[in-house]
């Protein structure tokens, strides 16, 4: 795709989608987003933002899809390439990129446990699970496929996906809020106590739901001197409902809930046998198949193609996360009442990518190339995710983002080469902090609210001035002490190496006296990379 101007790209896409020989599925949803997001701007009378420049581009691509920002020399070679289709080559080189895969499982890691899941001392040990994760998304497999799998789990925690249930282990009602808001779009969490008045999910909805989940059962068990569980599905087991929560009894027990699918129908399933009894499962070390899975049901009935909410679902968050904001909002709260901002544009969205067999990768590319994806940040809406996407949203960049950018800007792999370490081996000695200090991961509307320990952290850090700014053979702090070239060319490789831009000319001439005027050239140059760090363009994805 040609990168052409803002007008032209959406004129054209106004006049595919008025032609009455061109369906909407044969237009390429690209188009199909920036003319509906257009069509919004006209009928609100907003001006948007210019398009990103060729630097705010390549920052915010290289983040948002390998979850790091660019090499001076790739910013480089990228603002210095004429070709006119250079923004969509470089989508495609990222998307193919094995950091992408990395990026989105750090990025669903998140979104399926947060920073702090419950029963943290099992659930912070999730290798098996993120390296199962990361698979999927390097082999781009299916939405619909990984997520039944995930469904289906059974097994060792260490293993894979089995650790997403171990968070709510004897808990089905907690897991089937966490299933139905994630890959359903749909909070149920009022309905576990009481009938909301103006919900249409009542508590029978939500015990329905549960009753998939209810017959889960973790037995204890040791892997490598590590508490681990294998989850089995008994056959037998029902959740008890007794009522709303403030007419409850001591000693009330409750009415068992059949399973029920939410908004439908009942499950069917076969009677148990005469007699039958649940086999001794303490000690087991394999997996006991039950007579008849309900999680199989539920996992076949969510990632159905014509499931009412899995579809669209997906699509509003995948849309938040690169767009700022769901086009319903909030991002995983789908309701008859809360109509998207761009209804045209939603139902194209679901149903392209049911049509493209749930190809979370397709989508990624068609809104990356979007026009509207690519806008500037500028303008007079302060909003950090703007309603009608306007401009581009404003973001903080995630803890893992941080630190790999904090080693992509510093050259602190170059360091470890040249020491003749191995940098995918080799962490940092402050990675482990990272988690406490830079919180939670965005949650797709615009809150964040920096701590007092994150700006301590990042002003008082010796250890992390010491291990990645002072200059070692091959990092950029050595770079520009050694180099030949002028002060002016080096002071455009430190702001290529951090901010991924070329220094505005009273940038580059301040920086110039404060690196010359001191005899104690190291110093003065770990001070320039610590300033140019703790700023907020480089906190931002913008």
């Amino acid at each position: 795709m040609r990168f052409v101007s803002y007008p032209t790209l959406l004129l054209t896409a106004s006049v595919v989608l008025t032609s009455s020989t061109v369906r909407a599925d044969e237009t390429p949803l690209r188009q199909l987003i920036d003319a509906e997001v257009k069509a919004v701007w006209q009928r609100e009378n907003v001006t948007p933002a210019p398009a990103a420049s060729d630097a705010a581009f390549l920052r915010r691509i290289y983040l948002d899809l390998v979850g790091t920002i660019p090499t001076a020399a790739e910013a480089r070679e990228f603002l210095a390439d004429k070709d006119a289709d250079k923004r969509a080559k470089l989508i495609d080189k990222l998307l193919d990129d094995p950091r992408y895969a990395e990026q989105q499982m750090n990025v669903w890691d998140q979104v399926l446990f947060g920073r702090r899941p419950p029963d943290s001392d099992l659930t912070q040990r999730r290798e098996g699970f993120q390296k199962w994760l990361r698979e999927k998304f390097a082999k781009n497999e299916p939405y619909d496929r990984w997520v039944r799998e995930l469904l289906q789990a059974e097994g060792w925690t260490s293993e894979g996906p089995t650790m997403y249930f171990a968070q709510y282990k004897n808990d089905p009602e907690s897991a089937a809020t966490a299933v139905s808001r994630i890959f359903l779009g749909t909070q149920l969490q009022c309905a576990r106590c009481h009938d909301h008045p103006f919900d249409k999910w009542k508590q029978v909805d939500f015990y329905g739901l549960a009753g998939f989940l209810v017959r889960q059962t973790f037995v204890e068990g040791n892997q490598n001197g590590k508490r681990h569980y294998l989850l089995v599905e008994k056959s037998s087991g029902e959740v008890l409902f007794s009522g709303p929560a403030a007419e409850q009894k001591p000693g009330k027990k409750g009415d068992p809930v059949p399973a029920r699918y939410l908004g439908g129908d009942l499950l069917q399933e076969p009677p148990l046998p005469a007699g039958f009894k649940e086999p001794e499962l303490k000690g087991i070390k394999t997996v006991q198949k039950p007579l008849f899975s309900r999680k199989q049901k539920l996992a076949e009935w969510i990632t159905a193609a014509d499931n009412p909410y899995f579809a669209k679902a997906i699509s509003n968050r995948i849309w938040a996360q690169f767009m700022g904001k769901g086009l319903v909002d909030p991002v995983d709260d789908l309701r008859d009442n809360r109509p998207a901002s761009h209804p045209k544009l939603f139902q194209a969205v679901h149903e392209q990518l049911v049509a493209q067999k749930f190809d979370l990768k397709w989508l990624v590319r068609e809104l990356v190339n979007s026009q509207a994806y690519q806008l500037s940040v500028s303008g007079a809406v302060t909003d950090a995710s703007p309603r009608f996407y306007e401009r581009s949203r404003v973001r903080p960049l995630s803890a893992e983002e941080i630190m790999a950018s904090f080693r992509s800007a510093t050259g602190f792999d170059d360091a470890v080469k040249a020491a003749g370490g191995n940098p995918a081996t080799t962490k940092t000695p402050e990675a482990t902090y990272f988690l406490p200090y830079f919180g939670e991961p965005t949650n797709g509307r615009g809150d964040f609210q920096a701590s007092l320990n994150e700006h301590l952290f990042l002003n008082n850090s010796g250890s992390l001035r010491q291990s990645m700014i002072q200059p070692r053979k091959g990092n950029l702090a050595d770079r520009l002490l050694t180099s030949k070239e002028a002060w002016e060319e080096r002071v455009d490789e430190l702001f290529l190496s951090v901010l991924t831009r070329l220094p505005r000319e009273q940038e580059r001439k301040k920086f110039v006296e404060y690196l010359t005027a001191d005899k104690q050239a190291g110093a003065a140059i770990e001070d320039a990379i610590w300033v140019l760090l703790n700023t907020a363009e480089f906190r931002f994805n913008h």
